[in-house]
């Protein structure tokens, strides 16, 4: 799966400097990975300490699916006696594989609602019941139907790879 990320780069200099900042035509590694022809490099930015680089992201981060934690506590009623199927997010803040597929989490939620439950527990905060199901790594997602462990996919692995692991107990988006 690729990511794409626009970034707009905006450098506000001194009116007395010419060109701020020096572009060149698009690399031919850069054509050849993809990106846009409108693509520039950034050759030398003003050294000046007036000059001030703005970096702004687009790209529909802020639309990103928080999906619910399980904990201990509410594992019983949100899991185990859950009349869904139940995909849990086993994860923890430190890891930064968990970060990448949180998104996809988060995705398959919303395409899937009314299918299937989503729901993300802290390792750290509860050694218990990653303890129970044998978790060794993160990001480790598991199936759950009445009540029972069905499937795991362990690491960041693309969406294709949950969707086919999740229709086989749900039948389909």
């Amino acid at each position: 799966m690729a990511f794409r990320l626009a970034v707009a780069v905006s450098v506000a200099a001194p009116a007395s400097w010419p060109s701020p900042v020096a572009t060149v035509a698009p690399p031919r590694l850069a054509l050849r990975r993809g990106l846009p022809p409108t693509w520039r490099a950034v050759r030398a930015l003003p050294r000046s300490r007036g000059a001030v680089v703005v970096c702004q992201a687009q790209g529909g981060q802020d639309t990103a699916i928080q999906v619910p934690d399980v904990s201990k506590s509410t594992w019983q009623s949100l899991v185990v006696e859950s009349e869904l199927p139940v995909l849990v997010e086993f994860w923890a803040s430190w890891c930064g594989p968990c970060k990448m597929i949180d998104p996809i989490v988060g995705k398959l939620s919303k395409e899937y609602e009314g299918k299937l439950k989503c729901y993300k527990l802290n390792t750290d905060e509860n050694p218990d019941i990653a303890t129970q199901f044998g978790i060794r790594s993160i990001p480790t997602m598991m199936i759950f139907k009445n009540g029972e462990k069905k499937d795991s996919v362990i690491g960041a692995v693309p969406e294709s790879t949950l969707v086919t692991c999740i229709d086989k107990y749900v039948g389909g988006r």
